[in-house]
């Protein structure tokens, strides 16, 4: 039976891959050749800036204490501040690393990549707010339910359209030799797993809120792990074979 994560990213897929298959006003559906594959090295470029635009981001909205007459004091009432600003470096960290993973073997981009990777950008630029979010709720006590389960949606969000990239490019090939079938399908489903384990982040947000941020750091420590399919195969390689057994004497 699909999972709810499988039959969401699917259905983008469908969804972008109809755009893209869609009449032009002229008459001509939308130029699919590959004149109009593009290579991807602007497209990590400008990825890496984002990502280095957004932690900056994150320590920036550590406010320092307002009273330096008892600091030590101050500065250990921001733990939460520190907390989130970690779980999050840390998230976006990964992302960063998995988002150089999968263009190892996303040879080329088309306008719909560029258009879901901006999708991806966009999201992960929005991760300061929500950290924000959740360290005024650990610091205030009001209102925490709904700021992790806010902040375990953002980064679902992002894990969503993470899959969707991918599985565009699987569905286009646009993926290169780089990766054998059985490799790719376990990136397949080591990216799926992100959605349910956010989901789940999510949803015990609502219930008990330490158990979602549990859940979030968790999810940080899997990431981190080396995917398998990860290390880029000679695209003339064949199938290693065991050498002939030699008789030996009867």
């Amino acid at each position: 039976m699909p999972s709810p994560a499988r039959e969401w990213t699917a259905s983008v897929v469908r969804w972008v891959r109809s755009c893209a298959d869609a009449p032009t006003p002229g008459g001509k559906a939308a130029d699919d050749s590959p004149s109009a594959r593009r290579s991807t090295g602007r497209l990590v470029a400008f990825s890496d800036a984002i990502f280095a635009f957004t932690v900056t981001l994150l320590v920036l909205a550590i406010k320092t204490p307002s009273d330096f007459t008892n600091l030590g004091h101050g500065l250990i009432a921001l733990w939460p501040s520190y907390l989130a600003y970690a779980l999050t470096f840390l998230f976006i960290g990964q992302v960063w690393v998995n988002h150089h993973v999968m263009f190892d073997h996303i040879s080329a981009a088309n306008r719909v990549v560029l258009f879901l990777n901006t999708l991806l950008l966009m999201i992960v630029a929005f991760l300061p707010f929500a950290t924000s979010v959740l360290a005024e709720a650990l610091r205030s006590g009001d209102g925490l339910k709904i700021a992790v389960f806010f902040y375990a949606i953002a980064f679902d969000i992002a894990a969503l359209t993470y899959n969707a990239v991918w599985r565009y490019a699987r569905h286009t090939q646009l993926v290169s030799n780089t990766i054998d079938p059985a490799a790719a399908k376990a990136i397949d489903r080591r990216f799926e797993l992100a959605v349910a384990l956010l989901t789940a982040g999510a949803l015990l947000g609502l219930l008990i809120p330490f158990l979602g941020v549990a859940m979030v750091a968790a999810f940080n420590i899997i990431y981190w792990l080396p995917i398998r399919g990860e290390s880029l195969r000679d695209p003339g390689a064949t199938p290693s074979r065991p050498p002939p057994r030699m008789p030996g004497p009867r």
